[in-house]
Parts: structure tokens; sequence; C-alpha cells
């Protein structure tokens, strides 16, 4: 694909469209080339909309990318297709590090190292005790007492083991139980009343938020939590997913964007995929099926834990 390098044909949205698209769909699959020139608030704007339509984000990302565009050109004061906007200020965020602010969730490790996702408190302690750093007990129920005995199961398992557990949704029990963290999806998060969420940033537990994009992670950015989940990486058969496989060169797109947080990369990683999700700076690797599924899920942790150590030891 040509593009004419002259002022008339840039400072139309098509042909901004063109330029941003030849500067990064090498990133997201296909070749391009680059070019660099000036232009009009609202052409790049309507421009940088066409060109993320383009290559592949769904209507809210292109349109949370588009108005970031359009600030990054602001703040910089030259339109460059090639700058992919990863300022927290052109998302209108609110300044880095996150846990400076004064709503912000109590910290945790800034890499949570291999983080298993794990159906009930059985498999909990299971791996806990295998020595996988992170736990996630995410029990599907809306029997209020098995929730609650479950919850308090999971916290016993992993008393002695140096595992930090998250109670995936069921917010009420996790806080009971004294649990070290919970994790909530966007919906669940959206859902909240402001009431429910004071209630919770109050209790002291930490908050893991699960992101699939960037609206959802500027969403998730106003609550400040301990740490974002962004995926999902790969194919996935665990869940409906509302958006596409990221892959991994959004997934390090999206890790440049929220530096000031722990990360964690999720869906369809197995040991084979782990190297190159690590590569693009997330400190931790969420899994289900590579343990859950596993003939040998101890042995299945040791060499998911060591590639995570490898990785750590590599950069």
């Amino acid at each position: 694909m040509k593009t004419s390098n002259t002022m008339t044909e840039l400072n139309t949205p098509e042909a901004i469209a063109r330029s941003i698209v030849q500067a990064h769909a090498s990133r997201f699959g296909e070749p391009g080339g680059e070019v660099v020139s000036y232009s009009s608030d609202d052409a790049i704007y309507r421009g940088a909309k066409q060109a993320c339509s383009a290559l592949g984000f769904i209507e809210v990302d292109a349109e949370c990318l588009a108005r970031a565009w359009q600030a990054q050109t602001k703040r910089i004061g030259a339109f460059d297709p090639r700058a992919w906007p990863e300022h927290p200020a052109d998302f209108s965020m609110r300044s880095f590090p996150p846990g400076d602010r004064e709503d912000a969730f109590p910290s945790c490790p800034e890499k949570l190292g291999l983080y298993a996702v794990l159906p009930d408190a059985q498999w909990v302690g299971r791996m806990a005790r295998a020595g996988v750093p992170t736990v996630q007990l995410r029990f599907k129920s809306s029997d209020a007492d098995a929730i609650a005995r479950e919850v308090n199961a999971a916290v016993q398992a992993v008393k002695g083991t140096g595992s930090l557990l998250f109670i995936n949704d069921h917010w009420r029990a996790a806080i009971e139980a004294r649990a070290y963290g919970l994790h909530l999806g966007q919906e669940d998060l959206d859902a909240l009343t402001p009431e429910a969420l004071k209630t919770i940033r109050d209790s002291g537990i930490r908050l893991g938020v699960s992101t699939h994009g960037y609206a959802e992670m500027v969403r998730a950015d106003a609550v400040t939590p301990s740490y974002i989940a962004m995926g999902a990486i790969y194919p996935t058969t665990l869940k409906q997913m509302a958006t596409a496989p990221q892959g991994v060169a959004r997934l390090a797109a999206y890790a440049r964007l929220m530096r000031g947080y722990p990360q964690v990369g999720i869906g369809g990683v197995d040991a084979a995929r782990m190297p190159e999700v690590l590569a693009t700076g997330v400190g931790s690797v969420a899994v289900v099926r590579a343990l859950v599924a596993d003939q040998n899920p101890e042995a299945a942790a040791v060499k998911l834990m060591t590639l995570v150590a490898d990785s750590v030891t590599a950069r």
C-alpha cells in the first residue's frame, strides 16, 4: 500500500487511517510502512477510529483509541501514526504509579508469578502445597452457604503454604473469611454500587480486575485495583468471550499502557505459549486447563513455575 506524503491528503481521515494501518499492521499481522505528518484534531479522531477498526479492534476500543490518539497529538504537538498511544494521560487516566492515589486498593507483589485458577478448595490446597505462588478460587454456585463453606475451606487450605489466595466474584464471603484478595470480572465490577465498592475497599482486601481491551482497562483503572488481568490472549473453551483472542502483540501494548500495575496475562496459555506471553512484560500468567486437565498437575506446576522463573532471570 502506497501513501502520499502531501499535507492535503494527510489532512483527510481516510489518509490518516491508511497511514496508521501502514505503520501498525505488521504488529497485528500484516505488512506495512511508516509516515509522519500533522493534521487537524477532528480528522485525527475520525482517521484513527477508522484505522483501529480496520486493525480489528471492537467499537468501544476503537473509540477509546481514537480519543487517545487525539489527546496524544495535542500533548506532543504532532500527529505521528507510528506512535501508538501508550501514555496514561492520553486515555484520561490519573497519574501513575496508581499506588500513590488515596483511593488505591492495597498493593500486591509486582510479579505474582504463576497464577492458578482453580474450581474448588481441594484444588486450591493441592496447588498451594505444590508451591504455586498465587491461586484463585473460582467456585461457581448460587448457594450462599456452599459459597461460604468453600471460601473458608480455601482460606484454610493455603495457610502455611505461602500462596496468595484470591476469591473470584464472591466478595462478601471473601471479606468474611479474610481472604488475601478478591478478583472481579468486568461485569461484576460494573454492577457494584458505590456503597458496595466502598465496603470492599474499606475491608483492606486486595482487588484484581479482568479486562479485555482498552475501554475495560480504563474503567478498571478508575477504581485503582491491586492488579490488572488482561486477556483472553489465545482461544479458550472455558468461557464465552465477547471479544476475539487478543494475541501477544496487543497484550504487549496493554502492558506498556498499564505499566503502573502488577499485570496478569490470561486465556489459553500453556507451557508452549508461556515464554512469548512473559516476553510481553507481564509479571504473571494465569492458567486453568494447563493444570487441572494435566494427568500430573504437580509436575505441570513445577514446569510452568520454572518457565516463569527463567523468564524473570533472562530480563
